[in-house]
């Protein structure tokens, strides 16, 4: 899974973030950080509110969070989602003696984790 640091830093490169089933995020700055929620019809909905995207969290009654709204979660995107962003760029993922190597037309980008590799090499060619 990608650091919520290099998450952040796609968000600022402009990355956007449409929510279906099955994406992960965090919420940040409020002692929730290592937790990590998915986007589920049961569980964790995304509705619009008032022309904003509002994520709601279904079930939780024990919790004091029931809904929060999208531009406050940080989006932590999974490797097909990653490899998308990279588009015609990529030419290939290796797995290395310490990790993956994740290769453009013009760069390569090494990390423990092949998610971390694909985001390395995304904030890259973003320019992040």
């Amino acid at each position: 899974m990608i650091t919520i640091e290099q998450a952040g830093r796609l968000r600022k490169a402009g990355v956007l973030w449409s929510p279906t089933a099955g994406d992960r995020f965090v919420v940040p700055d409020r002692d929730m950080d290592e937790d990590v929620f998915v986007v589920s019809d049961m569980t964790v909905e995304v509705h619009d509110y008032q022309g904003s995207k509002v994520i709601g969290f279904n079930g939780t009654t024990e919790w004091a969070l029931d809904s929060i709204e999208q531009r406050e979660v940080i989006w932590l995107p999974r490797e097909e989602q990653l490899r998308a962003l990279l588009g015609p760029h990529f030419r290939s993922l290796e797995a290395t003696p310490d990790g993956y190597r994740i290769t453009l037309t013009e760069t390569t980008h090494t990390a423990p984790d092949a998610e971390q590799a694909y985001a390395a090499a995304a904030i890259e060619l973003l320019g992040a």
